[in-house]
């Protein structure tokens, strides 16, 4: 019974906004469904809530495969990019995800969507001496669900994790600024200390970048001296 209670407050959830009508699996072949559908979605139910992502994902395929215009196929689209992303397999579930967003506009598990897409990149979120894309992807999909979505709860959960993006991006900039600094190349390292204050103040390495702007600027008086 919970397991009926569960899948079909998710169905309703997303039939609710969808932007157009499916055409019923009746409709295009003269049968009606066999109920199959049904106890796939369960059985991806039962596996995703047990821990069995794979599982879950093999059974949530096969519905989308084999009754794609079923109540229970948006169902699936939806917790097959979930799967992914507790398996951190974040490069499947942005792709699913984005399918989603892109096939259901409208939906209003969208502001959901969007937030996950921003977690996968944000999960992703190395030391600052490690390539930034996963910061500032997560940055912008969350500055995205900010503007499209600014009063759901998804976009003040993503608000809470702009900092630690902004601090990456930040770590990252003052890094390779100390990189060129003990390089000899001063003015290379001074941009990149302006771009700390510019870009991203306030979030830990102001007061640092004040010092080394001081650095650079005079040991560039002292070269052209």
């Amino acid at each position: 019974m919970k397991r009926l209670i569960v899948v079909g407050i998710i169905i309703l959830f997303l039939a609710s906004g969808c932007s157009a009508l499916k055409k019923s699996w009746d409709a295009i072949t003269g049968k009606e469904e066999t109920g199959s559908a049904q106890q796939l979605a369960w059985d991806g139910m039962d596996a995703f809530e047990d821990g069995d992502y794979s599982g879950a994902i093999e059974n949530f395929q096969q519905l989308k495969d084999l009754y794609p215009f079923s109540k229970y196929a948006i169902l699936a689209e939806l917790k097959i990019a979930d799967a992914h992303y507790h398996l951190e397999q974040y490069e499947e579930a942005i792709f699913a995800y984005e399918e989603f967003e892109k096939l259901h506009p409208r939906n209003e598990a969208i502001p959901y969507v969007v937030y996950q897409i921003g977690l996968c990149y944000y999960d992703q979120i190395d030391t600052i001496d490690r390539d930034q894309t996963p910061a500032r992807k997560a940055l912008e999909t969350f500055q995205r669900l900010n503007r499209q979505f600014p009063k759901d709860q998804y976009a003040r959960s993503a608000a809470e994790h702009i900092p630690k993006c902004l601090k990456s991006l930040a770590g990252n900039d003052y890094y390779v600024g100390i990189f060129y600094y003990k390089s000899k190349h001063y003015k290379a390292a001074l941009n990149r200390f302006m771009s700390v204050l510019s870009n991203y103040p306030d979030v830990g390495y102001h007061q640092e970048a004040l010092e080394y702007i001081a650095i650079c600027e005079a040991s560039l008086a002292e070269d052209q001296e």
